[in-house]
């Protein structure tokens, strides 16, 4: 009989489910959107019921649709948005407020008041910089603003977990309350030398460690789901944080191997191996998948990635749909001078500055939508580009292969364009479902479905994007990232830059 894997792979816009076949292959997916939650400006949140419920029914409906059988499941793997807050209650499982999105910026001010004092501290434990973007300041915000939550948490109460942990704590029928390495790492409460939770990181962030899950591997035991919700129960073999999913799903377990996932925002990582490397320059440090004990990974995010073009949709009405954004990229040979800084809440990696907001600069009179559009695919590449770089710059060595996916990266025009200013070669795979995949690779390595994975590198097919030499040089290589920092500095320091930058 044929048996299959489940990837669960809860995400900041939908929540998916995702069935693999024995080799790998994708059977059938179902996706169901929620809600974004803005109560203000900077502010981002998600009902935990909705994704809950989203995730469910996606559940349900990739069987229905493909007509298989849930004794036909082997296991479930679960890969969920990151640093991403949520806290319920341990008896009723009711949650206490809205799950705090990774964009929120709500804590920003307090992370710039304990980063005078605590940063290098915070680092050395964490591979982290103190910034909103990671969990630890937003589950305190949620102590703190909510009425009893506190007293709640330290009479052990209330539970803490990313999205991982509320949904399997959901499908366990409360039985397991667990995260594996890779979304602890993003949380700011746990030590990635020691792979434990971090008691005085606990206590500068005034966090009650009976709140805490248990931390295990990506591929492991993480219970079975209630009977009540597919009329079987199925282990749950895996657990893994989208972006070292999609870097297991891309098999990069060799140092130096990158990937990035052009999703709502970007995200690079480069497999170090066993070494931590410590970044010069604006990267954090981070745990890949794994079955037991993680490597480490080098991680640039970018705030604002796939969403730009949300945004063009959504906010600005240029387009009716993303997949039109090629063709219109393609329509103008560049931009005409316009260029987007899509810093919409702060620039991420390696900047760093929340304060930064957009800009989009170099309009005249015969500028059209089609500029516009190519501005903000370039906007992606260009971002891309200064994690490259700094990544470049702390291993002190070129980087000639990106592997790429994501649902912006099925644009052809930007995925092109990333392989020019780049000047290294773009690898798209077939599956365009990647941290779904790497989730499947994990759940069927555990449960004995899977076996080599080096097998499957060497069957994969890909799609890759080469250097076009007439479109880049050296010299365009530096003139390019120039006109980048000279856009970050605009954002930052004004129209004085306009001296100092000519481009």
């Amino acid at each position: 009989m044929d048996e299959y894997i489940v990837a669960l792979d809860q995400g900041t816009t939908s929540s998916r489910a995702v069935l693999f076949d024995q080799k790998g292959n994708l059977v059938a997916k179902c996706q169901r959107e929620f809600a974004q939650i803005y109560p203000k400006p900077g502010w981002v949140e998600h009902d935990p019921r909705q994704i809950l419920s989203s995730q469910m029914q996606a559940l349900r409906g990739v069987l229905e649709e493909s007509g298989v059988s849930i004794s036909s499941v082997a296991a479930i793997g679960v890969a969920n948005q990151r640093e991403t807050v949520l806290v319920w209650d341990r008896y009723t499982g009711r949650p206490i407020y809205n799950a705090i999105v990774w964009q929120c910026r709500r804590t920003a001010d307090y992370c710039e008041k304990i980063k005078q004092r605590h940063e290098k501290f915070v680092y050395e434990r964490t591979g982290l910089n103190i910034d909103a973007y990671f969990s630890a300041s937003k589950l305190k915000w949620i102590l703190d603003n909510v009425p009893f939550a506190r007293e709640r948490a330290e009479k052990g109460e209330l539970l803490f977990g990313t999205v991982d942990s509320y949904l399997i704590w959901h499908l366990t029928g409360s039985k397991v309350h667990a995260t594996d390495y890779t979304n602890a790492s993003r949380t700011m409460l746990f030590n990635i030398h020691t792979l434990k939770w971090d008691e005085e990181l606990c206590r500068l962030f005034n966090i009650p460690m009976s709140m805490l899950p248990e931390v295990k591997p990506s591929g492991a035991d993480y219970g079975k789901t209630r009977r009540e919700i597919l009329g079987e129960s199925v282990r749950i073999c895996a657990a893994v944080g989208d972006q070292q999913g999609a870097l297991y799903g891309q098999l990069c377990f060799r140092p130096g191997d990158v990937k990035n996932t052009y999703g709502t925002g970007c995200f690079l990582l480069m497999n170090t191996g066993r070494k931590a490397v410590v970044s010069q320059n604006g990267l954090v440090t981070t745990l890949t998948a794994a079955l037991e004990i993680p490597d480490y990974a080098l991680e640039g995010s970018v705030f604002v990635g796939g969403a730009v073009v949300q945004w063009l949709r959504d906010g600005l009405g240029l387009v009716a749909a993303a997949s039109e954004t090629e063709a219109l990229a393609n329509s103008v040979s560049d931009t005409c001078g316009v260029v987007l800084v899509p810093a919409f809440v702060g620039l991420g990696a390696p900047h760093w500055d929340s304060d930064c907001r957009g800009v989009l600069s170099g309009i005249t009179r015969g500028t059209t939508r089609a500029h516009i559009v190519r501005a903000a695919l370039e906007s992606i590449a260009f971002q891309t580009f200064d994690v490259v770089n700094a990544m470049e710059q702390d291993l002190r060595i070129p980087i000639d292969r990106l592997c790429v996916d994501g649902g912006a990266s099925v644009n052809n025009f930007l995925m092109q364009f990333q392989a020019d200013i780049l000047g290294a070669e773009v690898v798209r795979q077939a599956v365009s479902e990647t941290t779904a995949l790497g989730a499947a690779y994990l759940a069927g390595q555990v449960c004995g479905l899977y076996g080599d994975l080096e097998e499957k590198r060497k069957k994969r097919q890909e799609q890759k994007f080469s250097v076009r030499k007439c479109q880049m040089r050296n010299g365009q290589r530096s003139c390019v990232h120039g006109r980048r920092l000279y856009i970050v500095l605009c954002t930052r320091f004004g129209s004085v830059c306009g001296v100092l930058f000519q481009t």
